[in-house]
């Protein structure tokens, strides 16, 4: 009973745990959606503010552009962002609906909000990363290779990435989600992010699984190249196994490894 009760107040203060939801576009976003009631918001989880390193994380979860898994590679990596002093903003963003400037658009949103807000959460402006998993992380490293000014991340976290839109080896189904079936090869190399990456690119970590047959590793190997090949700091790990969509279960085989080796690059600067 009394274990029962230890657990019960954890949970309790993990909820509670400065925790807020924004609702990003209240005035009206500047692409509306053509689905209204798909509506963007930020839920943020802040460490303790004796604890707060100023370092925040933007997190967008995956779904291939047409849904989000908002648990597993979202709102589940707050208590432990928070455990290492970093505010926690995890991204509900729009679906393209044929609007492919949606995604990005609140994903920027969400960090000028961060940014906005920073005094008030104890986060240092230049301390405000994104992270995203599956077609979040194409999502995310758009983000870091398309935004400017105070919309730009400083750093980027990749799980299993969708990084290209090259048909030969990107996610069909998040290529056609947010650029459509019929899509011109100009707009698809604009959103391969391999493509667009320069010297002024945050550094990286990506992690991947070798046998994911979702989404082929070779998006995130790519990446990896690209950045290296301009001399942006980049880790890369490819687990044995895994497949795809892990995010923070447990049952994924390398769960403490990913941890170790994430924190381990975190602290790395």
């Amino acid at each position: 009973m009394k274990k029962l009760l230890t657990l019960a107040l954890l949970a309790l203060t993990m909820m509670t745990q400065a925790q807020q939801r924004i609702d990003l576009w209240p005035q009206g976003a500047p692409h509306p959606s053509s689905n209204p009631k798909d509506t963007a918001f930020v839920k943020v989880f802040l460490p303790k503010g004796d604890e707060a390193t100023g370092r925040a994380i933007v997190i967008c979860p995956g779904g291939g552009y047409t849904h989000l898994a908002m648990d597993h590679e979202g709102y589940d990596w707050a208590p432990v962002f928070n455990n290492m002093g970093i505010a926690v903003v995890v991204l509900k963003y729009r679906m393209p609906h044929g609007v492919k400037e949606v995604p990005l658009e609140d994903a920027e949103e969400a960090i000028r909000l961060v940014r906005r807000h920073a005094a008030d959460w104890h986060v240092d402006i230049h301390q405000v990363g994104i992270m995203g998993s599956s077609a979040g992380g194409h999502l995310a490293a758009t983000m870091a290779t398309h935004a400017k000014g105070d919309a730009k991340p400083d750093f980027q976290i990749l799980f299993y990435p969708v990084i290209t839109m090259d048909r030969s080896f990107t996610h069909m189904g998040s290529h056609d989600a947010l650029l459509g079936s019929d899509a011109p090869q100009a707009l698809e190399e604009l959103y391969c992010n391999e493509k667009q990456v320069t010297t002024e690119t945050p550094p990286a970590f990506i992690v991947l699984s070798d046998d994911d047959h979702v989404v082929p590793p070779m998006n995130g190997v790519s990446y990896y190249a690209a950045l290296n090949a301009r001399q942006v700091p980049a880790v890369l790990h490819v687990y044995p196994t895994g497949d795809h969509g892990w995010g923070l279960r447990s049952s994924f085989a390398y769960h403490a490894e990913m941890l170790m080796e994430l924190k381990a690059w975190l602290r790395s600067f």
